[in-house]
């Protein structure tokens, strides 16, 4: 992100003293010790919450990594001087020690805390590398309920026992994640399944856990005026509740596998309703590779940039024509196979559970915004970023978005490749650039954080497949905001004269791109490299 584009964003650090530092410690130890007796005294005296599933050594844990963070955070640095070689390491080390914290927090109180745990770890490009690498962890070491509650689950939702619904059904589950986990299993009709079982206690516990987190976070926000991560807790309470509601998750397939129907590649596992409820959810088994495996696709002679460029298409679909966006494509929500009826790789999106919704505002805007970036046309980028909600931080919501630095998009984000040194620098001004980014995310549209957690996530399924910031990409995108606009501008217009411009520059922008692709390939073909090369031997001809 450095560049004279955002050298006004470079805002001086000032260092408290170190007898301020003391008094802030025992100001942090005397705050803590007031949140646990106010949060306490709160959770358990109210008749909403049930003290009996919270528990007091839940609360205390959270509590207690809460102060520990805090304390280390404000006096591991006090003797060291800002800016130099020796603090960047130590606050690397104080990342890492409160990330490792915060993990261990998430793996024990479950449910609710792993969630957010791992939103946190998705924002890679955005919170410093520490926390992303230590976070990621949560999305393969979610806990499991026993067979004992599954079978609890399932008797009180659906009234039978699992031996009177199913022919067989696997103890161990296909997958855990932290709302709920996946088990294999075969209906007395034959047909074979996916059974996804919430976890029993989920549902009590997620409001009370929001709660603590909304007080914890005040409490820190006290003594660190900038740390603004109540964005984090709003987000959760307003997803929460959705993702717990598996009919909500059911109806979202339905929707999504309805709205992208033209895709032949994307394959939505069918719903079964007559044996589905709030927290449990039967679908039709499909099985495949995880989109992050390079091995797998080689393995099944899947073409990896062909997943990579119909990923963008679906995506690009979802966010700028429709406004109706799967949120959680970690590569455990994204699988692929080889149809073995046709041959052709098939992606299958799982989890629709975590869904956004786009105002056509926002979306058209976002739209606006994406085609600026492309183009390189700076001033519309710093427009359509003010009307979203950074300000005079727009270069470095261009940043955010792209996860390229602001010379590269001042360059053309299509024009070169992202190199590991760009990618480096990325991260590292991620913590340089902490306090700014947390007053950009609490100033954007709501609509926009889910936005940036899947962003994120596609670009780690593009960074491990190695085919990040490929012109396909762009050019897919460049389509989508292309169709979107004009459908606006054709819908807003009265006039058939008017319509039947705006289809003609339409089709005509389409075909430019069609066409600049169709030079791209022929570029990057063994014909084309043949015609360039005689084409070049011709004009250096002395004939």
């Amino acid at each position: 992100m450095q560049g004279g584009g955002l050298r006004f964003l470079q805002v001086k650090a000032s260092r408290c003293r170190e007898a301020v530092v003391a008094r802030m410690a025992r100001r942090t130890l005397k705050l803590v010790s007031l949140a646990a007796a106010s949060s306490g005294f709160y959770l358990y005296s109210s008749k909403y919450l049930d003290p009996n599933d919270f528990g007091a050594v839940r609360v205390g844990r959270a509590i207690a990594t809460t102060a520990v963070i805090t304390y280390d955070y404000l006096t591991s640095l006090r003797s060291v001087p800002y800016g130099s070689q020796e603090y960047a390491y130590l606050k690397s080390q104080v990342h890492l020690r409160s990330a490792e914290r915060l993990r261990d927090l998430c793996c024990a109180n479950r449910g609710t805390f792993i969630k957010v745990g791992q939103h946190l770890g998705a924002l890679d490009y955005l919170l410093p590398e520490e926390y992303t690498r230590t976070l990621k962890i949560l999305h393969s070491q979610a806990p499991q309920s026993s067979m004992q509650e599954i079978e609890q689950v399932i008797r009180e939702d659906l009234g039978k026992e699992i031996k009177e619904l199913f022919v067989s059904f696997e103890d161990t589950p296909l997958g855990a994640a932290s709302l709920a986990q996946v088990h294999k299993a075969v209906l007395q009709d034959g047909r074979t399944v996916a059974v996804k079982v919430q976890h029993p206690k989920v549902q009590a516990q997620s409001a009370k856990d929001i709660l603590l987190m909304e007080i914890l976070l005040l409490t820190v926000k006290q003594i660190f005026p900038d740390f603004e991560f109540m964005w984090l807790v709003d987000e959760a309470k307003k997803n929460l509740p959705l993702e717990l509601d598996f009919l909500n998750e059911g109806r979202n397939a339905e929707k999504v596998a309805h709205m992208l129907k033209d895709f032949d590649f994307l394959k939505v596992p069918r719903i079964y309703w007559e044996l589905s409820t709030r927290r449990v959810l039967l679908m039709e088994f499909v099985e495949g590779g995880q989109v992050n495996d390079r091995a797998y696709m080689e393995r099944n002679s899947i073409d990896v940039n062909e997943i990579s460029r119909n990923l963008g298409k679906l995506y690009s679909e979802m966010i700028f024509v429709n406004g109706f966006i799967h949120c959680d494509p970690h590569p455990g929500n994204v699988l692929v196979r080889k149809c073995p009826a046709t041959g052709k790789a098939h992606i299958i999106l799982l989890d629709h559970g975590l869904y956004q919704v786009l105002t056509e505002k926002f979306r058209l805007d976002y739209c606006r915004l994406w085609q600026s970036l492309i183009k390189t046309d700076m001033k519309r980028v710093q427009k359509y970023s003010r009307r979203l909600g950074a300000g005079d931080l727009y270069p470095l919501f261009a940043c955010m978005l792209t996860a390229r630095s602001w010379d590269s998009v001042n360059r053309g984000i299509d024009r070169s490749p992202v190199t590991a040194n760009e990618d480096v620098e990325i991260r590292t001004n991620a913590a340089a650039y902490l306090p700014q980014i947390n007053q950009l995310l609490n100033n954007v549209p709501r609509q926009m954080l889910l936005l940036l957690k899947t962003n994120d996530l596609l670009r780690g399924i593009e960074s491990a497949l190695h085919t990040r910031a490929s012109a396909s990409s762009f050019l897919n995108m460049s389509r989508c905001c292309i169709r979107a606009v004009s459908t606006y501008q054709r819908s807003k217009s009265h006039s058939l004269y008017r319509k039947a411009k705006i289809s003609l520059l339409e089709a005509l922008s389409l075909w430019q791109i069609n066409l600049y692709e169709l030079f791209l390939r022929l570029k990057g073909s063994r014909l084309g490299n043949w015609v360039i090369a005689f084409l070049s031997r011709m004009h250096h001809s002395p004939y």
